[in-house]
């Protein structure tokens, strides 16, 4: 039986926030994103998130006493630490996975209450497959399916003081980037996978495009790499559409947030932006 290769949509971007849940949510907030309130998964990670037109952002960590459950989470660095795309099938994409020996677990179910915005109470139920760790250096990819998109893609949840619409990028630097792109070649088709004029290489993500990047490129497109960066792949740096460039601006000022004006672009670097910079067109 034929297995269907998965397309490459964004479903949402991770950021690692381990401890750090209340002051991370904080900054997230002066930044502009309205976060919904906080959720407590069925495996003992807690998580806020802004929610877009087509992905989200999620902000994953602890509370306290809880680190020792999930603790394979919390090694990868903070920040930006997983890249997640959306799942129809869960099992179809495992058998994707096993046929490009790109398998890690098999798919995983797990869910967690949810105040909708109207005042009820309902549980948003996820299965999730991942690559396999040793494959994805300094964090996480995997496939997320949504059992229950509708405790997700609220519409009161999706406007943000800053105007923001969509994750429209993610960025992953390395010294090889075409090396580190070859993952994603495996699991997508090698078709899909782009070299742009830039130096870097590009997969189209549905609202998103996936970079893999040079230092000396992300660091032209997005400031300071994170002080601790020591070559090897990470992710670092998200990318926003936006509705207006003065709105972002003046979202910025209202939280105190450093920033500095590109040409058609507002950039916070990654000093402001919890361990990863932030791009806004």
């Amino acid at each position: 039986m034929s297995v269907p290769v998965p397309q490459p949509i964004l479903d949402h971007a991770v950021i690692n926030v381990a401890d750090q849940l209340e002051s991370a949510s904080a900054r997230f907030r002066r930044l502009g994103f309205q976060l919904t309130e906080r959720g407590h998964h069925s495996l003992g990670s807690s998580n806020h998130l802004a929610i877009f037109g087509e992905n989200y952002l999620e902000l994953l960590g602890y509370e306290p006493g809880k680190g020792s459950q999930r603790a394979d989470l919390w090694q990868s660095q903070l920040g930006l630490s997983g890249l997640v795309w959306k799942s129809s099938d869960a099992d179809s994409e495992f058998q994707h996975l096993e046929r490009q020996d790109l398998d890690g677990d098999p798919p995983a179910s797990f869910h967690r209450p949810v105040d909708l915005p109207d005042g009820t109470v309902t549980e948003a139920r996820f299965r999730t497959v991942r690559l396999r760790p040793s494959l994805i250096p300094n964090g996480r990819s995997f496939f997320c399916q949504h059992l229950t998109p509708e405790a997700v893609w609220q519409p009161a949840w999706q406007r943000h003081p800053n105007g923001v619409r969509n994750i429209s990028e993610f960025v992953i630097v390395a010294q090889d980037p075409a090396h580190s792109a070859q993952v994603y070649s495996r699991l997508f088709g090698a078709a899909k996978v782009l070299a742009c004029p830039e130096g870097a290489f590009v997969l189209r993500a549905g609202a998103a495009t996936v970079r893999f990047a040079s230092a000396e490129y992300a660091q032209r497109r997005f400031g300071p790499l994170p002080e601790d960066y020591d070559g090897s792949a990470r992710m670092v740096a998200l990318g926003f559409e936006t509705g207006d460039l003065a709105q972002v601006r003046s979202a910025l000022q209202a939280g105190d947030i450093a920033f500095q004006e590109h040409p058609e672009a507002i950039v916070v670097e990654s000093g402001e932006g919890f361990y990863l910079a932030l791009r806004f067109t």
